[in-house]
């Protein structure tokens, strides 16, 4: 349940973006491109690789929002699609956007589909391994977690900086 609030904690503020912008793609969708025998059962050749290598940079470089300035001493896998980047940077922007201009849920609704979604799949997760990573990840960036909490007037009005110091509490606790 504390895994759901931290989540929930994050929704509404400028640091989720960069979660979403950074970490997904960075921690999630770059180790699956990179290494697909995570996911599927096989034998990945080393030619397979730098390919895959190239494939994981050109999907970091499109969900970056800074501008990589190439030149002659340029890697060659930056060299390879960087005429297409700025393609599929407008398409990761659009798609932000779209999710932007998509209409908010009630809180209600929200907790009903987290306690439904954790009720199907409360087996096939391990929480406590979970809730461990994401303390450490939250203790990491505390200040700057704290700061954007209370720089966000949805985080304010809501309390949510005082709500994580709590949930932060009860973990260093428990630790």
């Amino acid at each position: 349940m504390l895994l759901l609030l931290l989540l929930l904690l994050f929704s509404g503020t400028k640091l989720w973006h960069l979660v979403k912008n950074h970490d997904l793609p960075l921690r999630f969708w770059v180790n699956v491109i990179k290494n697909p025998q995570f996911v599927f059962d096989i034998h990945k050749s080393s030619i397979t690789d730098a390919c895959l290598s190239v494939v994981a940079q050109t999907f970091m470089d499109s969900c970056s929002t800074s501008e990589h300035r190439l030149g002659k001493d340029s890697p060659s896998n930056k060299l390879l699609y960087a005429k297409d980047i700025p393609n599929y940077k407008s398409w990761v922007e659009r798609y932000y956007r779209d999710i932007a201009k998509m209409p908010s849920i009630s809180d209600q609704d929200m907790d009903a589909y987290l306690v439904e979604q954790s009720r199907l799949h409360g087996n096939e997760f391990n929480t406590l391994s979970a809730l461990s990573e994401l303390y450490f990840y939250i203790n990491k960036y505390k200040e700057e977690i704290l700061t954007a909490l209370d720089r966000d007037g949805y985080c304010r009005k809501h309390k949510l900086r005082h709500k994580l110091e709590q949930a932060i509490n009860l973990m260093s606790g428990s630790s």
